[in-house]
């Protein structure tokens, strides 16, 4: 019994070692994908939703991996800048500007990206808030 109990212990312990010891991206990832949260209640959800369900033919859903996967390039330009150009989303049109939000840092347009881009059924991982900054000094 006392064996067991032993064994137990240190396998208790093994496995607690292993679930605190997290990489840096990951640590990272969570707190993007919280303070992304927080933005975006802010300044997005009033218009694509509290779920990225979007808001009929005003604004497109967030739901959409595809689109949001084949623009993750684009995204933090979009969300910086705005846009006016026509999105075609889940097969229907998109023509309403999305406003512009020109008063967010660099780090917090890569955490509401982040935060946008792994949630409502999206999984499409980490974007460090560096390649964002280049991805913003390329915007047109």
């Amino acid at each position: 019994m006392r064996r067991y109990i032993t064994r137990s212990i240190f396998l208790f312990a093994i496995i607690a070692i292993i679930i605190s010891c997290q990489n840096q991206e990951t640590i990272d990832l969570q707190n993007y994908l919280s303070n992304g949260k927080d933005i975006y209640k802010t300044k997005c959800q009033n218009c694509h939703g509290e779920n990225g369900e979007g808001l009929g033919k005003l604004a497109p859903p967030l739901t959409d991996s595809v689109f949001l996967a084949t623009n993750k390039a684009r995204l933090a330009c979009i969300i910086k800048n705005g846009t006016a150009e026509k999105l075609i989303i889940n097969g229907k049109e998109y023509q309403e500007k999305m406003p512009a939000f020109p008063e967010l840092a660099d780090i917090d347009v890569a955490q509401v990206m982040v935060y946008i881009t792994n949630s409502f059924g999206n999984h499409q991982g980490f974007v460090p808030y560096s390649k964002v900054s280049v991805q913003l000094q390329q915007c047109k």
